[in-house]
């Protein structure tokens, strides 16, 4: 080992990729010292930092590489990378890969890199580095500057703080963690990794407070940190106050600083989709796949932004190839249906959702045979739905689902037969109290109590509210108390948003409380006050998170005297859930064809308004509800 860590550093001159995605495995450690075993993620961590903002290489982090663990079964963190994330890096497409060892020797620690072609297998690069004993910080640190003579220097110069950060990071224990990152903190308080750690942490258990304090501690030493990772800091500050303008222009500030980082492309991606800035969206995913062409999650993104951006030749080609990446895989069969129906290809749609369903019946829960259900009943053949919505109750029945019976009055609602789907979620709603299973009832319950609201009656709606409320469990509180809320008296507007305040006061339950507000104002058709609401909801919600806001909003835009606005916001057709209907669905199916009548009528097409409307009527079915829009559409 001696002789070979002190042989100079050769290079082999073969093609480099125009970007390198590179993967720095975890180093062996060839010492008798497991105390050193550490130093082995050390090394692998400083050099993958220290190229983090080189123009033309991507140095896949730790995160990243470790994403597919489950997928190709978990080996310990603590394995030799050569033997253990190798298959990681390629799965996660590293086109170089970096492994190494290093031992000690007359009190210094001597490493060795080896930069290996996985496509060809050969070592284009060897390189060495040394350093005074237990200063891995600096032997690390030659090596990438090796690499690349745009390396920057590492986040700390403390080894206690490294230790500390790297023995957390590769503990399985999420306390050992936090008290390791909090130790690492204590040593180099301007160490900016353990901080953003923690951080999420808090965040994924729903301490948001927490998340925020700690990120104001890191923001405290931001004088300590290098512009990327101040830039990370003000990005997560930000989204953790909803600060949607600061936290674009620290997006902005991360892709100039590190633009080989296909997270950040994707980031602002999702952070375009967001603000339904769907070409910008479009540019910032294609800038993503530039870097990590194969990655289908992003592929799969860029199919739903290039259809919202009006591109269904682009979404179509994009969703293929994913198909084409992945021949076994359903999801981009079922995301090709959603596409197609985004654009009114309903046929199209419901052919690919049962292709989907074919592949494999028990995708999403077989909700594929759902959406073609629901695909077919856009079309008005009610029939023709009936009999794709029974392979959805049959799929359930067959696992077993409690649900099924639930999901059958769902559809007889959502199929203009409103008293057979009143009685059927009641007697599920009773059922499920006497078996009892008190979430199943509560959301049962909750259902109804939104339901009798839409049909005006708030007294009966007020009953199944409580009864929702009282069997409520963490699962099905959120619903219990949105029907709670909607089932008060009448009130003018600013009554109403003081019962949300009150009802749901804590800063974590905005938008709880906003959906809350904008429904009860609906309810009463108190529209100009929704439309306040209801706005900047749209415009920091993608269409692929809730793609009801674009109609409710439209309704308001066509009450208020906006037209025009309702129109582009009507144009294409709400995604089918695959897990059935959506509680709150009422509200804008089937509107949204008395919507699409309205703006026909208004643009002077007699004919487009007459179809809009029959079909309407065809789906609300023998109840009508408290907006009256049914008798309006036979006018």
């Amino acid at each position: 080992m001696a002789a070979s860590l002190a042989a100079l550093s050769c290079s082999r001159q073969t093609p480099a990729p125009q970007l390198q995605r590179i993967a720095i495995l975890r180093f062996e450690n060839l010492s008798s010292d497991p105390s050193l075993d550490w130093a082995g993620r050390a090394f692998s961590e400083i050099i993958t930092r220290e190229l983090a903002s080189t123009p033309g290489v991507y140095a896949i982090p730790f995160e990243r590489l470790h994403g597919p663990d489950q997928s190709f079964g978990s080996r310990p963190l603590s394995a030799p990378g050569i033997s253990a994330e190798r298959t990681l890096a390629l799965a996660v497409g590293a086109n170089r890969l970096g492994y190494g060892e290093y031992a000690l020797r007359a009190g210094r620690i001597e490493a060795r890199l080896t930069i290996e072609d996985p496509q060809t297998g050969e070592t284009p690069q060897m390189l060495t580095a040394s350093a005074a004993a237990g200063n891995v910080i600096d032997a690390a640190g030659e090596l990438a500057r090796q690499l690349s003579g745009r390396a920057v220097p590492y986040l700390t110069h403390s080894t206690a703080a490294l230790r500390e950060y790297i023995t957390g990071l590769e503990s399985a224990e999420p306390q050992e963690r936090a008290a390791r990152f909090e130790a690492a903190i204590a040593d180099d308080g301007g160490f900016a990794p353990p901080y953003l750690l923690l951080a999420q942490a808090l965040v994924q258990r729903a301490d948001r407070p927490g998340a925020a304090a700690l990120l104001d501690r890191a923001l405290a030493q931001r004088a300590a940190m290098p512009e990327l990772e101040r830039a990370r800091f003000a990005r997560e500050a930000a989204a953790l106050r909803g600060d949607n303008a600061v936290a674009e222009q620290a997006l902005a500030e991360l892709a100039r600083l590190a633009p080989s980082d296909p997270f950040v492309w994707r980031a602002m991606g999702q952070s375009s989709m967001n603000r339904h800035a769907y070409p910008q969206a479009v540019s910032a995913l294609q800038k993503a796949l530039a870097i990590e062409p194969d990655d289908v999650a992003v592929l799969n993104q860029l199919g739903y932004a290039a259809a919202y951006a009006g591109d269904l030749d682009n979404a179509t080609k994009t969703l293929q190839r994913y198909a084409a990446l992945r021949p076994a895989e359903v999801n981009p069969v079922d995301s090709l249906g959603d596409v197609n129906l985004l654009f009114g290809r309903l046929r199209e749609a419901e052919d690919l959702y049962l292709q989907a369903a074919k592949k494999n019946a028990t995708f999403l829960n077989g909700g594929d045979f759902f959406k073609a259900a629901m695909a077919r009943l856009m079309t008005g053949d009610v029939n023709g739905a009936d009999g794709l919505a029974r392979q959805f109750f049959d799929a359930r029945a067959a696992a077993k689902d409690p649900l099924a019976d639930f999901h059958k009055a769902e559809w007889a609602w959502m199929s203009g037969r409103r008293k057979e789907a009143l009685d059927g979620m009641l007697s599920f709603a009773r059922s499920a109290e006497a078996r009892p299973v008190p979430e199943l009832a509560s959301q049962a319950y909750g259902q109804l109590a939104i339901w009798e609201v839409a049909l005006g009656d708030r007294m009966a709606a007020a009953q199944m509210a409580q009864k929702a409320a009282l069997l409520a469990t963490p699962g099905s509180a959120a619903l219990a108390a949105i029907a709670r809320f909607l089932t008060q008296p009448p009130a003018p507007a600013a009554e109403w948003a003081n019962r949300a305040a009150q009802m749901f006061p804590q800063p974590q339950q905005k938008p709880l409380r906003d959906l809350a507000l904008a429904y009860a104002l609906l309810a009463e058709k108190q529209f100009q006050a929704a439309a306040a609401v209801l706005q900047p909801m749209y415009e920091a919600t993608a269409p692929t998170v809730d793609d009801s806001l674009p109609f409710l909003l439209a309704w308001t835009g066509l009450e208020t005297g906006k037209p025009k606005e309702a129109a582009s916001l009507l144009r294409f057709n709400p995604l089918p859930p695959a897990s059935g209907v959506k509680p709150f669905g009422v509200f804008y199916f089937p509107r949204l064809f008395y919507l699409r009548g309205r703006v026909a009528a208004l643009a002077g097409n007699e004919e487009q308004a007459r179809a809009q409307y029959r079909l309407f009527k065809q789906l609300s079915g023998d109840l009508p509800l408290v907006w009256a829009e049914e008798a309006a559409a036979a006018r």
